[in-house]
């Protein structure tokens, strides 16, 4: 479960429940089936959530509960995705070789600050949903930047982010996250390209929602042609699904019709809980057992402020495992199936 927005939730009053008990959102994962848990980290977020220090916080809440624990940098202020991978303010002005050399201090220092802390993450991911690259522009390889020469930028910033993996948290896997799950010629080019570039890494973390990446169907030939191509693990490291499209306080939604649904998986309870079901059992028969595991993007995400200090609002709290109240889902039982 990505569960990076629960300290925003909790210090803006929310809180989660379990069978009616409120309970600490971490004992709740655990106890229904969880065993996974992931951080989104930025570098110098506007209200102060999913910073170092914060991150440092929930990285010993993690610990503590014997979780293992999926640290993704962003390397970015702000969200990075398909749409947004620019970097961070004090790196603006920075040229190549410099930003190089700051995604290698910056990894180093949180690793570090998380080390002395005895929280190092399990597995770090070097970039999020980075197919059209990073740390735009030195780092864009999507459209007119699509060039041998921007993905060898790109590959060199990604590979300044591992170095310092590898140093300062060696027993830590490596992921390379891209967001098309669903596509495998995408896919295959991106992957192509770093075994070309000689980029270090463990496993593949790939992002899946049908309303943006194709069907379920799609899914399952994507992980298993990268299966048998590349021969790694492979994470479907952001899935969510909608248990109701009846809207709460006025808030719009990513997910708010009824075309945007899979086919065969209604926005109830029980359509978000077989949805679930059966892409576990995708990730589950990918050939060599290299389906290795699954994280809910934001089950957590529950309304609790119309404004959010980091300038977000809930566009997603129909695509939780909690209600709008914070009551867990009969979708959770799920994660307990052998």
């Amino acid at each position: 479960m990505d569960l990076s927005f629960v300290d925003e939730v909790e210090q803006a009053g929310g809180q989660y429940y379990d069978d009616g008990v409120s309970r600490d959102i971490l004992d709740v994962m655990r106890d229904n089936g969880v065993n996974s848990i992931r951080l989104r980290i930025w570098n110098d977020p506007a209200g102060g959530f999913c910073n170092l220090d914060r991150t440092l916080h929930m990285a010993r809440r993690i610990n503590e509960k014997g979780l293992h624990f999926l640290l993704d940098f962003h390397y970015s202020d702000r969200w990075a995705d398909p749409a947004n991978q620019w970097k961070p303010k004090a790196w603006e002005h920075l040229s190549l070789e410099e930003l190089r050399e700051a995604v290698y201090e910056y990894t180093s220092q949180v690793l570090s600050v998380l080390g002395s802390a005895g929280v190092l993450p399990d597995m770090v991911q070097v970039g999020n949903e980075i197919t059209p690259g990073m740390l735009w522009g030195d780092g864009r390889v999507d459209g007119e930047y699509d060039t041998d020469a921007q993905w060898e930028a790109f590959a060199s910033l990604v590979r300044s982010g591992v170095s310092a993996v590898r140093k300062y948290a060696p027993a830590s896997q490596v992921m390379i996250h891209i967001d098309r799950g669903g596509d495998w010629e995408t896919t295959r080019k991106f992957l192509d390209r770093f075994v070309q570039l000689e980029v270090d890494f463990d496993v593949v973390g790939q992002s899946f929602y049908p309303w943006w990446h194709g069907t379920l169907e799609d899914l399952k030939v994507n992980l298993e042609n990268i299966a048998r191509t590349y021969g790694k693990p492979i994470y479907v490291v952001e899935i969510a699904y909608p248990w109701t499209l009846e809207p709460v306080e006025g808030r719009p939604f990513i997910v708010e019709r009824e075309d945007q649904l899979h086919v065969g998986y209604p926005a109830t309870v029980e359509g978000q809980a077989a949805y679930l079901r059966d892409l576990i059992e995708i990730v589950r028969g990918v050939p060599d057992g290299l389906g290795a595991g699954f994280h809910w993007w934001e089950p957590a995400w529950i309304p609790c402020k119309e404004e959010w200090s980091v300038g977000h609002p809930n566009n997603w709290s129909n695509l939780t495992l909690f209600d709008y109240s914070g009551h867990k889902l009969a979708t959770m039982e799920v994660l307990k199936t052998p």
